[in-house]
């Protein structure tokens, strides 16, 4: 080989090595904001065989168990139960909840699993729409009724 065609080579080959670097470290530095979606089910029993860790950030979808949700009358601090088919998990919240909030209603909270059925949110999203959900949520709900508020309050 012509020096000058291993220069090439060797330009080509850093070239490479720099590029894989860069989207190893980029990926890396994201595995702390990925936030992966889980039911209430799935957080109990696991998803694909694991279970989420302590501690570990995640977004979480259900729907609101009507008779649950509980306000502290002199904090912002609210509770409430979420669930999809199975078992129920407790989600804890600090704010204003948005105006859509309702026992019955769908929403989705990102936060943080502070045990193995209590997540502590730091946001609380309604659904605009009762009749959309995500597809994997759709197919394990199918023939569930939910039972909505008496009063259709909070």
């Amino acid at each position: 080989m012509n020096p000058r065609r291993k220069q090439r080579l060797a330009i080509v080959a850093a070239v490479g090595l720099l590029v894989v670097s860069a989207a190893g470290l980029m990926l890396y530095a994201l595995t702390d904001s990925i936030d992966l979606f889980y039911t209430p089910s799935e957080i109990i029993e696991g998803k694909d065989g694991q279970r989420p860790q302590i501690g570990q950030r995640l977004r979480i979808g259900g729907m609101v168990v009507p008779g649950t949700v509980n306000r502290d009358s002199q904090t912002l601090a609210v509770s409430f139960d979420l669930v999809d088919t199975g078992p129920k998990v407790t989600v804890r919240y600090s704010g204003i909840l948005p105006d859509l909030f309702r026992e019955g209603q769908g929403i989705v909270a990102t936060g943080v699993l502070v045990d193995d059925s209590t997540i502590q949110a730091q946001e609380v999203l309604a659904k605009h729409d009762e009749e959309y959900m995500p597809p994997e949520l759709a197919e394990k709900m199918k023939g569930i009724k939910h039972v909505k508020p008496a009063n259709g309050s909070e």
